[in-house]
């Protein structure tokens, strides 16, 4: 039957006839190429992107770990095949990861995720080609932080801050236009009212509050502080309490406010939201399940502000003198961006002053204002090193360097001193030989008044009366030559008829005890002087 038959849909020629088909019949019979293409493109992965700045090649690994980490419950998705090389030992580093699904057999999003550690001017123009009209709207900047050197948290988020806003203000029209179409879609993200039932109202947004979004850097801001397990050897070690961890708490959310920045507490045994937090900042959504962020500020160690939910009324909740409008204010003052950097980055093309994005004039890195946000926290948030003696040596680097002498320098003049003290003891010891010569009296074995009156007064002030052990008595040598003395003076002064007999025993039993006694005290007085 003719309405059974098959039809065919390409062109039909006479039998015999050897024409070509036409052009309009060629394009008739390419219906397979519109089809493939669309399948193909069904099944072309999005894009994102992450530039992660700061920390180091380890704690750049630990986030990466934990940026792959299925949610709070830390479950790590099975590698179905050789996992990517991470490159970030050098300058600005790169690795991807595969979004997957809930059940692991979709990929969601193909992850690229460029690493930088140092904001040196040398390394920032290498993230330039990076930032263009088809990369901005689906790039997060992560800035790591560490819990075990809190007390350098905002000097690095400023450091980091002035790199962004250089490159920013150095990319070409096309770019700097995607930025505040970028800027446009953020704040209004997440900012609808909920209805009853809880569903949101689309046509009814929350205002912004103050402080809010007052910097705009054009791309989604995530601060990402690691370690937060060290919250509890900083208390107990360093004798933190919770007033220190909240200003630290409200001094992070009010400079995040102003760029509209997200933050996290992380640990590496539990990454909690980390990865929930990105995903949905990004825009990549799972297929089977929905990932809801639910803020958390009251556990200290698992700290969550989603973007666009933090106020300056829900920041002053925690109490504290904070002055949160203060600390905002002084904040737009530091992240000017500093005249050299924006010259190396191309921003300026005279040699005019530079004005910031808002018209005031920058200041240049020399000169930091004390009372700067910076260093209000610095002055709350204390660096232990600065606490000893051996923080007022110079410091370059990481370390503490000592300028020390050289050591052949040292001992040559330890050998000229030696030299000197050598001669004045020379000296001495002749002018000593010399009075001896001189005075025949100091030749003698008993010291004439004046020595004896010197040497006794030196031994008598060093170690005191000469003393000895007399058959268990304590026998003072000063008192008993003193008695003999006086004895034989009494006994000369007495009138006799005739001169003492040399042999008397009692008169030379005197005499040998006066020179006993007189030889020791001669002996003990020189003693002491020679020694010294």
């Amino acid at each position: 039957m003719a309405s059974a038959r098959r039809i065919s849909g390409f062109p039909t020629r006479a039998p015999g006839s050897n024409e070509r088909p036409s052009s309009r019949d060629t394009d008739k019979e390419e219906i397979w190429k519109p089809m493939l293409d669309s399948i193909s493109s069904g099944k072309k992965l999005p894009e994102k992107s992450l530039l992660v700045l700061g920390g180091t090649p380890e704690t750049q690994r630990d986030f990466l770990e934990s940026v792959s980490t299925d949610g709070p419950n830390g479950r790590r998705p099975q590698d179905r095949g050789k996992r990517p090389p991470v490159a970030n030992q050098f300058a600005l580093g790169y690795t991807y990861q595969d979004v997957l699904d809930t059940d692991h057999e979709d990929t969601l999003a193909r992850l690229s995720l460029y690493l930088l550690a140092d904001p040196s001017p040398s390394f920032t123009p290498l993230i330039k080609p990076y930032l263009n009209p088809r990369t901005i709207p689906n790039m997060l900047v992560v800035i790591l932080l560490d819990w075990n050197h809190p007390w350098l948290w905002i000097r690095q988020l400023r450091d980091w801050i002035r790199v962004l806003r250089s490159l920013m203000v150095s990319l070409d029209d096309a770019s700097k236009d995607a930025l505040e179409e970028n800027t446009a879609v953020l704040q209004a993200k997440g900012r609808n009212l909920i209805g009853e039932g809880s569903t949101a109202m689309e046509d009814v947004k929350v205002p912004m509050g103050p402080g809010e979004w007052d910097e705009t850097l054009g791309l989604p801001l995530c601060v990402v502080c690691q370690n937060a397990d060290k919250i509890e050897s900083l208390e107990k070690e360093r004798g933190w309490k919770e007033a220190e961890f909240d200003f630290i708490l409200q001094y992070l959310r009010t400079i995040l406010l102003k760029h509209g920045g997200s933050m996290i507490y992380t640990m590496p045994s539990a990454p909690g939201s980390l990865q929930t937090l990105v995903h949905s900042t990004l825009g990549i959504k799972s297929l089977l399940k929905q990932e809801q962020l639910r803020h958390n500020v009251t556990d200290r160690d698992r700290v969550l502000v989603p973007p666009n939910w933090d106020s300056w009324a829900k920041i002053r909740i925690l109490g504290g003198n904070f002055e949160v409008q203060e600390i905002s204010e002084k904040w737009s003052v530091d992240i000017d961006i500093p005249r050299e950097r924006a010259q190396s980055n191309g921003a300026q093309a005279d040699g005019e002053a530079l004005e910031s994005v808002d018209g005031a004039q920058t200041p240049t890195s020399q000169q930091e204002d004390v009372d700067s946000a910076t260093a209000i926290y610095e002055k709350e948030i204390r660096d232990p090193e600065s606490d000893f003696t051996v923080s007022a040596l110079s410091k370059q680097g990481n370390g503490v360097e000592v300028t020390s002498t050289d050591p052949q320098i040292f001992l040559t003049e330890q050998a000229h001193i030696l030299e000197q003290f050598h001669k004045e003891d020379e000296k001495e010891a002749a002018a000593k030989a010399a009075r001896k010569e001189a005075d025949p009296a100091a030749r003698n074995w008993l010291p004439t008044a004046a020595s004896s009156d010197a040497d006794s007064g030196v031994v008598e002030e060093h170690i005191g009366p000469v003393q000895f052990n007399m058959g268990g008595i304590q026998v003072n040598a000063d008192e008993m030559v003193k008695r003999l003395q006086d004895r034989e003076a009494s006994r000369s002064s007495e009138p006799k008829a005739t001169t003492p007999d040399a042999t008397d025993p009692n008169a030379m039993s005197n005499d040998k005890l006066m020179s006993f006694f007189s030889g020791l005290i001669n002996k003990g007085a020189n003693s002491p002087a020679r020694g010294s």
